[in-house]
């Protein structure tokens, strides 16, 4: 299963020799600073960025466009909230995952010798990629908001997801199962609230009858 689903008959060692190959002083710098925004601790910083925003455009929406105030009101509410509940979700499954599968971290797998790392030494806990992981969720989280949005969240997924393939950090697997998996928990709270809030406004128009 494992030379199937991860190894893919060695085509994932060989995307990660693509990947690591290219040397070069200021792509290290760049992947360096992609993987430094990409750690769980930025999690703060973007969440304060993100209320700032949206504490700016809900208040001009209203006074501008009051038709839209309410919707757009909701869509920054529903951002923040997937955001927040996807990173508590997300950094316990990751918890859970990486050190029951302990799957090995390619200068183990491929010595030293044979591959560029570039930071920290890390051997073992490969899969799936935290840093990936969190990207993934900041690109999903802030998905609705459309616009240029979309084009910093997929530039800030690729940016994370290669910096953990230059600096040796992860395998393209472990990158693409960070994605997996918080796309799945993004989905899995955007549509959990989804029923909430549907419910509750059910709920609501009734009493309202009543």
């Amino acid at each position: 299963m494992k030379a199937i689903f991860y190894d893919w008959g060695g085509v994932n060692v060989w995307l990660f020799h693509l990947v690591n190959d290219l040397r070069a002083g200021w792509l290290d710098l760049f992947m360096l600073l992609g993987t430094a925004i990409g750690d769980h601790t930025s999690f703060v910083p973007i969440l304060g960025l993100l209320m700032l925003v949206a504490m700016f455009t809900v208040p001009r929406t209203y006074a501008l466009q009051p038709e839209h105030g309410e919707q757009t009101a909701s869509l920054w509410l529903g951002v923040l909230a997937v955001f927040a509940i996807g990173y508590w979700l997300d950094g316990a499954l990751l918890i859970w995952m990486k050190p029951l599968l302990d799957f090995p971290r390619p200068p183990l797998v491929l010595g030293e010798a044979n591959m560029h790392v570039i930071g920290e030494l890390k051997l073992h806990h490969s899969f799936p990629s935290g840093h990936s992981s969190f990207a993934m969720l900041v690109c999903a989280s802030l998905w609705p908001l459309a616009g240029w949005w979309r084009i910093g969240g997929v530039f800030f997924l690729l940016w994370v997801g290669l910096s953990r393939i230059s600096l040796g950090a992860h395998f393209p697997a472990d990158v693409l199962g960070g994605f997996a998996l918080s796309l799945l928990v993004v989905l899995a709270v955007r549509g959990a609230l989804a029923i909430l809030v549907a419910a509750a406004a059910k709920s609501g128009e009734m009493r309202f009858r009543s």
